[in-house]
């Protein structure tokens, strides 16, 4: 008897420690696992998570490079898988009846399956949106309400972005162009490219500095350095509440807009709890938080209900009806045309 309670208690310790070393991780962008929720999500489920902070190039970079091992949930811009899948297969196929449809908005979710299909399978579902836009000083720049304002001469030396593929569109736009149409035309679309890297060569006295971190971006819009700066819309109303002269514009051409996605690597070790993390994250409650907190939109359906009011004013205060219609939504980008992208980027980079 004394044997078998003593064996009893040893599979119950085996059991508890091996629930207790379960890990899920994540391959994310910085805020998308908050500390509140990552604890809520721990205490319900006894599964620790570890978050990676990352954006679609590194992720990228790290999946090719295990060949889609090391973690169990990424989390990349819908537009950045299809072509990806295609040619390095790093994601999974989702098994969609593991996922609690009723928690996404209908339209959204199927956009992104629809955005994420390869062959007869889709590999995401949608997490959060925004947009690309302008964060602007009104009290210094009350006159850049388009893209052209970060090539604009009044504003020399006050005028940041990222030197990234959402800049070359935004110039794209800036210049006449719709990026977008030209995906399947690859020499027009390198024509583009040649006159968006020659505009920003030359605009290149004009600009204060190439951001690549969003904290560093938003202390020079604080401290007065920037007047004018390419950046995310929630980028703007956390500035907006500090100091009600900067906020984020969309440019009268259209923001562009993003959905980032729940995807699971192709060798994913924890499969179940990167299921269950998906669903807990687009929880009405979870997701309001997640918004009030980033002052980012998600996919959760009823998620409305949970969000600050100061949070809602902002969607109320920068997106009118007639914004959002005009929001550019990147749609899936040819693998081929990221090359060129990247070419172009390092020739800005490198000119003098």
């Amino acid at each position: 008897m004394k044997k078998l309670t003593l064996l009893t208690a040893l599979c119950c310790f085996f059991l508890a420690t091996a629930a207790q070393a379960e890990t899920l991780k994540i391959l994310t962008w910085k805020g998308y696992a908050p500390k509140a929720l990552v604890e809520k999500f721990e205490k319900e489920t006894g599964i620790k998570v570890e978050a990676t902070y990352s954006n679609n190039e590194e992720m990228i970079a790290k999946l090719r490079a295990t060949r889609g091992a090391g973690f169990d949930l990424a989390q990349p811009s819908q537009d950045r898988i299809s072509s990806v899948q295609a040619k390095y297969r790093i994601y999974q196929p989702l098994d969609y009846s593991k996922i609690k449809s009723e928690l996404f908005i209908p339209s959204m979710l199927e956009a992104v399956k629809k955005n994420t299909r390869v062959k007869n399978d889709s590999y995401a579902v949608p997490f959060c949106w925004g947009t690309s836009g302008l964060i602007v000083n009104s009290d210094k720049a009350p006159d850049a309400d388009d893209w052209n304002a970060l090539i604009d001469p009044k504003y020399k030396g006050r005028i940041s972005y990222r030197l990234k593929r959402p800049t070359l569109i935004a110039m794209g736009f800036a210049l006449g162009y719709n990026p977008f149409e030209l995906y399947s035309d690859p020499a027009a679309y390198k024509a583009m490219l040649d006159k968006v890297a020659e505009t920003l060569i030359k605009a290149k006295p004009l600009v204060k500095n190439y951001w690549a971190n969003g904290d560093a971006l938003l202390e020079s819009m604080r401290s007065g350095e920037v007047y004018v700066a390419m950046a995310w819309d929630n980028g703007g109303w956390k500035l907006h509440a500090e100091n009600p002269a900067i906020d984020f514009r969309a440019p009268k051409s259209g923001a562009l807009g993003w959905i980032d996605t729940f995807a699971i690597p192709a060798k994913a070790k924890n499969v179940d709890a990167a299921y269950k993390w998906i669903n807990f994250m687009m929880r009405p409650e979870n997701a309001g938080y997640f918004t009030s907190q980033e002052k980012v939109a998600t996919a959760s359906q009823g998620a409305n209900a949970y969000v600050a009011a100061d949070v809602a004013a902002n969607f109320e205060r920068c997106f009118p009806k007639e914004t959002i219609d005009n929001i550019k939504w990147y749609p899936p980008v040819p693998a081929k045309l990221e090359v060129m992208e990247g070419k172009i980027l390092d020739k800005i980079k490198a000119a003098k």
